[in-house]
């Protein structure tokens, strides 16, 4: 580590906490974000440049938002004001501007910073437009969550948006060895349980060292601290998961695309990972019966029956019992051949229905119940498919007004491979009885 990270560091108030005391000065002692931060980082760029313009951070916890923050204000000589938007509301953004007014009419330029800006609704976004447009405020938002999905269309389009890595277990542990180096202690620790606390930390470099905070107040030199010790020492972290939120759609992205993939095992782990989470074994089970029809679909039909075995199995048992029916479906809808056909055929017939309008159903399939009707030529023609070979007549169905059109085109794998052989056959008895 730097000297100059040593030297900024300030020692005379040892109650602020271990997080707050080793928070960088400099940008190349910012950890996990070289792309922002090293030689030919976006935000090395800029600043090289002399421009600050405002910018959305967007990043799991504890990656280095509010420090990034923090020090591009000092290099820019900006002043620094920061607020949180879970506290925070119109009466407090009002006074900010005005005095970011009175400060920009004297040639002094603000940097606003702004922590979790997402909590801010689409009204109170709109109120920073103005400002960030003649240039009294440099907004900074921090988020955790998807700026497409929960910032506005207008305040994202006068921002660049700056991603910031979770930090790897690599940087995780040159945070640890700061951390020894500043409090002038060696952490006595069991390599297994380093390990653990790096896991348990989950990218968050700022809940790493408050861990890490707790742990040097029963640091021993002679007895290492054991994994068991750990759990008992930390407690357990929770996941870093919110059902409504970037945390949500993105497991479920995975464990879909892990099923789709046949990767059984990295399904089960996305699975796993969710109901550890305290995500809903029944929206589980959803979308599961979900992926029967899209991933599986006629290449093995057996796949929604299974799947909605188990959904009705789990509503019988319930958690925890229950959540190994969903397993069990999970695993047959991961290994089960894999077919699209269903899902790409309904999709196309319902684009082709909104495109081509509604045309009456050819009228020798319409029943004729009265004798207008038959004199209208209802029904007349039908042929009755079980009174033909093979039963069936090989008659028209769709509209008259329209050509034919395969939406269906089963693959050469699993059942479909028998349906495809099936259609492959009608089609041809449909043109041979059609030519006669």
């Amino acid at each position: 580590m730097s000297d100059l990270f040593l030297k900024n560091v300030p020692k005379e108030d040892l109650k602020r906490p271990l997080a707050d005391r080793i928070r960088p000065q400099e940008l190349d002692e910012i950890v996990g974000q070289e792309g922002l931060v090293g030689p030919e980082g976006s935000l090395t760029q800029l600043l090289a440049q002399g421009r600050t313009p405002s910018m959305v951070f967007w990043g799991p916890p504890g990656t280095g938002k509010t420090t990034l923050a923090r020090i591009v204000a000092q290099k820019s000589e900006l002043y620094f004001e920061q607020l949180s938007a879970i506290q925070a509301g119109v009466a407090d953004l009002k006074k900010i501007f005005a005095a970011a007014k009175m400060r920009h009419q004297e040639g002094k330029s603000t940097l606003l910073f702004v922590d979790e800006i997402h909590r801010f609704n689409r009204a109170q976004q709109d109120t920073f437009l103005p400002y960030i447009e003649d240039g009294t405020i440099i907004l900074f938002g921090a988020t955790t969550e998807n700026p497409s999905f929960d910032l506005n269309a207008a305040l994202l389009s006068r921002c660049q948006i700056m991603v910031l890595n979770r930090l790897e277990n690599a940087d995780l542990e040159q945070l640890v060895m700061r951390a020894e180096e500043l409090e002038d202690v060696v952490l006595n620790i069991e390599d297994g349980a380093l390990d653990m606390l790096l896991n348990m930390a989950d990218g968050d470099g700022r809940f790493l060292l408050n861990m890490v905070e707790q742990l040097f107040a029963v640091n021993d030199a002679d007895k290492a601290i054991t994994a068991e010790q750990l759990q008992i020492i930390t407690q357990k972290r929770a996941a870093n998961y919110d059902k409504n939120k970037d945390g949500h759609y993105n497991l479920i992205s995975a464990l879909h695309k892990s099923v789709r993939g046949s990767d059984v095992d990295g399904a089960l782990y996305w699975f796993g990972r969710m109901l550890d989470a305290g995500e809903d074994p029944r929206f589980l089970a959803r979308r599961i019966v979900r992926m029967a029809s899209e991933e599986v679909g006629m290449a093995d039909p057996q796949a929604l029956p299974q799947t909605l075995a188990a959904m009705e199995a789990y509503e019988f048992l319930g958690s925890p019992e229950g959540e190994l029916a969903l397993a069990q479906a999970l695993v047959y809808v991961t290994t089960a051949p894999k077919s699209n056909a269903v899902y790409t055929a309904y999709k196309a017939s319902r684009s082709f229905v909104k495109a081509n309008g509604n045309y009456m159903p050819p009228k020798h399939i319409l029943n004729a119940p009265t004798q207008m009707m038959k004199d209208q030529g209802y029904n007349d023609g039908y042929q009755y498919d079980h009174d033909s070979p093979d039963a069936f007549s090989g008659q028209e169905f769709f509209p008259d007004e329209i050509e034919r059109v395969q939406f269906y085109q089963p693959v050469e794998r699993g059942f479909e491979r028998d349906i495809a052989k099936r259609l492959n056959w009608w089609h041809k008895l449909r043109q041979t009885r059609n030519n006669r």
